[in-house]
């Protein structure tokens, strides 16, 4: 990790993150890194990582990682949720991170409203796949190429 000035550090940042709904549990993280290694997205994408989120908001890294894509990139799928040994909730960790992304005005409202769109629309295709699949694997071997293609251009 990169080393940060001083004053770039917010040290109340954790606190701030922990009174918010959803952000109880941060500061029980001692960074084991079950949370990483069950996130599906973090398997995809190697800018995504649980545990470095939650190390920059206890580090105090306020504008870091609230003006990050990072929080933006969780899927919300309980993955790390699940699979945390001191209950950290990361999932309601991350929802905490984008309200206070938006109330500091880092990202308009706007966009949080199409991640939550995105996110929704995200788990309908993956059910509706996943339906095509147990039914028809040769059509669901053709739209799975199609998206492949679409998202390559």
């Amino acid at each position: 990790m990169e080393k940060k000035n001083e004053e770039e550090l917010d040290p109340n940042f954790k606190f701030e993150v922990s009174a918010k709904a959803g952000g109880e549990n941060i500061k029980l993280c001692f960074a084991c890194g079950t949370c990483a290694a069950a996130c599906p997205v973090a398997a995809v994408d190697k800018d995504f990582n649980p545990r470095r989120i939650i190390r920059q908001v206890l580090f105090g890294q306020r504008k870091n990682i609230l003006s990050s894509a990072a929080i933006w990139s969780c899927q919300q799928c309980y993955a790390c949720y699940a699979t945390c040994p001191q209950n950290v909730k990361f999932r309601d960790v991350i929802r905490a991170l984008r309200i206070m992304a938006v109330e500091e005005g880092y990202v308009k409202q706007e966009l949080a409203d199409e991640v939550l769109k995105l996110d929704n629309f995200a788990a309908e295709t993956r059910n509706a796949l996943a339906k095509v699949l147990w039914g028809d694997k040769g059509k669901y071997e053709a739209a799975k190429e199609r998206i492949k293609a679409e998202l390559k251009t």
